[in-house]
């Protein structure tokens, strides 16, 4: 044993050996940086020397167990021996690590090893453990602690498996022998490495003859050429892994794959028939279905598709053929209606072609198929038929009751040919301005129709045969309703037409416009005029502008609306008709006053305001009543102010006792002397060497009305308004026996930069002028008050306090 022990450690020594010096220190380390150990001595140089310690008295290697193992005695394993051993029993074996003292036992006296349970090296292949050797009697370790690996021997006790099973495949049908349809792999736990354990080979169980599989790779290819799924579509092929090589003696595993041939489009379709009969009335609808025809194929999905059409002419003309989806039939529908009469039979010839076609299969023949439909067209009693779809017909306004209109005619297609009789449709509107002959189809007036109440009628005419009156037919007929010239043109007033208070003569007022309720060739061109035969209006004239409107123009200067507030104007249209008709319109005119720019300021009363704020009765009351009550308490205060007395008597110690009245008048005449006020009345009075502030210069004064050519002295035109001013203020301020310096100081001179002039009718010639003020119009609304004044004859007195009113204001 010990000799048998120390043949296996051989070669793991050797391996030790080769690692020792693959992975030994080789490089010199700085002894700076190297600890002094027991095994060196440092010499006088600095260097170390190294003690190597003799070589290792251990005897170990590897160690093998069987797995598996059953019996009564624990499994010997091996022995650990070492050179200092000498028999005695003074040595002493120490195991630990991985299983040491379970699975694992050691005699420490002898190192055998033992194991005490059964292995199994699919759960664990090797076990790292570490042997030492003490000294009995000195527990001194004669031997540093060594590692040995005990190793699970492996036998063949797991069978081959295929943990993914059952499995399904798929190859397409006319596949070629050996086509690749699925590949298997089994697994077996046993260990590879070790003898055939894990070696596996396939083989089939069930499948053949379809399908082959190769021993190795578990790849399973067809065996069996032109396999057709329309024959057999399913196959179930059971596969047997076994081990050892499949040699005797081998654990084995089998499981199934389940094998679908998939479709190729490998046949034709074929129609059951070569031809087919089919009955269509006359009396089908066109666009709707009318027979079914099929073509069989026993392929699946696309390889199954079929297209039908239809291959000859005589039947493409009036027939049309659609497949559906989903049943793959050819639906046969109608493309033009059947007349018996006419025709009474039609042969189509129809085919059905795959749409996905193979090219490797063309040598099972073309892939489509032809059948012969005949149709036989059947006899049906039809209703009346209308010479036209629609009819459009006319008639002019305000015809005799039983005015002609126009005629429908029907007849029965049927080969009888029965009578037809008219009616209109009681359910239309037409119903009861028109009606129609029943054996003729003549449609008159039942009532006198006006086109402006209705210019078309739509009725229905409908037709039925004499023998069959449930066969209806009807028509659409449009009667339209033509003009005559029966109305009157009118003025159109959507507004008011307001006539501002500053208007001059010539001046349009506003521009009307006509409307007739006559159709286009009688209400487009309409004259104006005024009323003939009453006196000449003084107030306002009327202009045809030609172009289908007429401008009313004021007549006079200025319109009072205090005066006169509203005018009323008749005014005489005539249209273009024949014959021509006219019109009378009388407008009223509203007198409002309006602002410079001819905008209307407001032409409502006070109610009318109030109304139009939407204010109640009760409403305006309560406010009048709380501006009153207002007004009275203001009035009542300002009493009591100016009606409050002093006391009669005033206390003592009343603080008014130190202010210091004077009882004594004024001295009169004698007082008015500290300044003259005849300059406040009169400018002109001033002295002519001394300028007065108050006062405006003489040459100044001359110059009358801004539009007579005056014009202010070269002099002051020259001189600026500022400069002006200071040079008056420093005279004021020199001179001792003029006004006190806070009384009011008036100037003569308005200064440069004014577009208007002056407006002073001082000094001015009392004359009348014949200048036109009209321009004062364009001024604004604050000068039409003296636009008007201007415009009368008035003396200077009364243009005078014109002038102050309008300066004032």
């Amino acid at each position: 044993m010990r000799i048998s022990t120390i043949f296996c450690l051989c070669p793991v020594l050797v391996c030790l050996c080769f690692l020792q010096r693959c992975y030994g220190v080789s490089h010199h380390v700085p002894t700076s940086k190297v600890p002094i150990t027991k095994n060196q001595t440092k010499l006088a140089n600095g260097e170390t020397e190294v003690h190597h310690r003799p070589k290792r008295g251990w005897i170990w290697n590897q160690f093998f167990v069987l797995e598996e193992h059953i019996g009564p005695d624990a499994q010997y394993v091996g022995k650990l021996h070492s050179n200092s051993d000498k028999g005695d029993g003074s040595v002493r074996y120490i195991l630990s690590g991985e299983g040491a003292g379970s699975i694992f036992i050691i005699n420490e006296v002898t190192g055998d090893i033992h194991a005490t349970e059964s292995l199994d090296r699919e759960r664990k292949a090797h076990y790292v453990l570490h042997a030492q050797a003490f000294d009995r009697n000195t527990e001194k370790p004669l031997e540093p602690k060594s590692e040995f690996i005990i190793k699970v021997q492996d036998i063949n006790d797991n069978a081959p498996k295929f943990p993914d099973g059952p499995f399904v495949a798929a190859v397409p049908e006319m596949s070629q022998v050996g086509t690749s349809v699925y590949q298997v792999t089994a697994s077996d736990a046993d260990d590879p490495t070790y003898g055939n354990s894990a070696r596996v080979v396939y083989s089939i169980l069930q499948g053949q003859p379809y399908f082959s599989i190769d021993p190795k790779t578990g790849v399973i290819r067809t065996a069996l050429a032109n396999m057709d799924r329309e024959a057999r579509e399913h196959y179930a092929v059971v596969i047997q892994a076994k081990d050892m090589a499949g040699s005797v003696g081998g654990l084995s595993g089998s499981t199934t794959i389940n094998i679908t041939l998939t479709d190729v489009n490998d046949n034709p379709p074929k129609f059951p028939q070569k031809n087919y009969q089919l009955y269509v009335p006359e009396s089908a609808q066109v666009g709707k279905p009318v027979g079914k025809i099929k073509a069989n194929d026993e392929d699946l999905g696309v390889n199954a598709a079929i297209k039908y059409s239809i291959i000859n002419s005589e039947g493409a003309a009036t027939f049309s053929i659609a497949t559906d989806r989903d049943t793959r039939e050819g639906i046969i529908s109608l493309k033009k209606p059947l007349n018996y009469e006419r025709k009474k039979t039609y042969t189509l010839h129809i085919e059905g072609v795959n749409t996905h076609v193979e090219p490797r299969f063309s040598y099972l023949g073309p892939f489509k198929d032809t059948a012969t439909l005949k149709i036989t067209v059947g006899d049906v009693d039809e209703p009346p038929v209308f010479s036209m779809d629609y009819y459009i017909m006319d008639v002019y306004e305000n015809a005799h009751i039983g005015t002609e209109v126009g005629a429908v005619t029907a007849r029965d297609p049927d080969s009888k040919n029965s009578p037809v009789r008219y009616f209109i449709n009681l359910s239309e509107h037409g119903d009861k301005y028109f009606n129609i002959d029943m054996d003729s189809g003549v449609i008159k007036t039942t009532q006198s129709l006006d086109r402006e109440d209705m210019p078309w009628h739509n009725i229905t005419v409908m037709a039925s045969e004499v023998d069959n009156p449930s066969l209806l037919n009807h028509v659409p007929v449009t009667v339209q309703v033509l003009d005559v010239n029966d109305n009157p043109p009118e003025i159109k007033t959507d507004e008011e037409v307001v006539v501002c208070e500053s208007s001059r003569p010539g001046q349009v007022i506003q521009t009307i416009a006509a409307v007739d309720k006559d159709d286009f060739a009688n209400g487009q061109r309409f004259s104006f005029s005024l009323l003939s035969g009453i006196p000449v209006n003084p107030n306002f004239t009327l202009k045809d502008n030609e172009d289908n409107t007429a401008s009313i123009i004021a007549r006079r200067r200025r319109f009072s609306r205090l005066v006169q507030e509203l005018y009323e104007l008749p005014i005489v249209v005539w249209d273009g008709g024949e014959p021509a008709l006219s019109g009378t319109s009388t407008l009223t005119l509203q007198v409002c006053p309006c602002q410079w720019n001819g905008r209307v300021q407001t032409c409502q009363d006070e109610r009318g305001l109030l109304s139009s704020a939407g204010l109640s009765t009760g409403a305006l009351i309560a406010i009048l009543l709380c501006i009153v009550i207002l007004l009275v308490i203001v009035v009542l205060f300002i009493t009591l102010r100016r009606s409050k007395k002093e006391p009669l008597i005033i206390s003592e110690e009343d603080v008014r006792e130190n202010v210091v009245t004077y009882d004594d008048e004024g001295g009169g005449e004698e007082d008015t002397e500290a300044f003259d006020i005849i300059a406040l009345r009169n400018p002109a009075a001033a002295e002519e060497l001394k300028f007065r502030r108050d006062v405006r210069p003489e040459s100044a004064r001359q110059c009358g009305r801004p539009a007579r050519g005056c014009h202010s002295p070269p002099e002051l035109d020259q001189v600026n308004v500022q400069k002006f001013i200071k040079q008056r203020l420093v005279e004021a301020d020199m001179d001792t026996g003029g006004p006190p310096y806070d009384s009011l100081q008036t100037y003569a001179y308005e200064g440069q930069g004014s577009p208007t002039g002056s407006i002073s009718s001082l000094d001015s010639p009392g004359t009348h002028s014949e200048q036109d003020y009209n321009y004062l119009d364009d001024w604004g609304p604050e000068f039409q008050k003296l636009a008007e004044l201007y415009g009368e004859d008035m003396d200077v007195a009364e243009l005078d306090v014109a002038i102050a009113v309008t300066v004032a204001t």
